[in-house]
């Protein structure tokens, strides 16, 4: 993707700059940056180290790559996938999951820095939302059908308070409020013992272990691409 040239855009500062490209879909533009920064300081890291390496022929760059890879993974063990998800980003349609979500073999790649990375799992996440909240749904469903006990105890969980509605409304428990009040507080304790009861919270449990690290192996080596069309220019 190229800009036309403009002399205005020496003047903008980089985070604005930055934000406009987030703005206006230009992902991938924000990707081959991160990456570019972190190039030059492994570059200077690298010329510095060519005099380590021809005094030590044991010496070779293929460790520092692996540590380097090491270090931006564990990074990612402090960073909160969610910190900027909106409920817009929900609102939106679902994306592709062959093109755009699984994309090709060109999509994938390792982060050359942290700073990469953290921009990789916030971006992607926002951008795939919707997919990674149905494959949450998905592996949930797989837990309850490994599962069968935990699956009886949510059904029944959702058939007590269904039973609960119809009750209500041909009582008229609405016009007794102390009387529904009670009612539903026992409702839930019966509830909560159910789901405890049928092992219901291992299964979200386990679909919640598996959905998070899906979603950080994949927003994380996920390359950024353009997620808005450009605006054409009437002709």
């Amino acid at each position: 993707m190229a800009f036309r040239p403009n002399p205005l855009s020496l003047t903008v500062p980089e985070p604005a700059f930055e934000s406009w490209l987030r703005d206006s879909g230009y992902l991938e533009l924000l990707d081959q940056r991160s990456s570019s920064s972190a190039a030059a300081p492994g570059a200077a890291a690298a010329a510095s180290g060519d005099a380590a390496a021809a005094s030590d022929p044991y010496a070779s760059g293929f460790f520092a790559s692996v540590f380097s890879g090491l270090g931006t993974l564990v990074s990612l063990v402090t960073l909160n996938p969610l910190s900027k998800l909106t409920t817009d980003d929900f609102s939106g349609e679902t994306p592709s999951w062959t093109a755009a979500f699984i994309g090709s073999c060109d999509s994938y790649s390792f982060p050359s820095s942290p700073a990469q990375a953290r921009l990789r799992v916030h971006e992607n996440v926002r951008r795939f939302a919707r997919n990674y909240a149905t494959l949450f749904i998905l592996f949930f469903a797989c837990a309850l059908y490994q599962m069968p006990f935990a699956l009886i105890g949510l059904l029944s969980s959702l058939a007590l308070w269904d039973f609960f509605k119809f009750s209500s409304d041909k009582w008229g428990l609405d016009q007794r409020p102390v009387i529904r009040q009670c009612l539903v507080r026992i409702a839930q304790i019966v509830t909560a013992v159910i789901l405890i009861w049928c092992n219901v919270q291992m299964a979200i449990f386990c679909a919640l272990c598996v959905s998070y690290a899906a979603l950080m192996l994949h927003a994380t080596f996920r390359n950024l691409t353009l997620s808005k069309p450009p605006h054409k220019k009437r002709k």
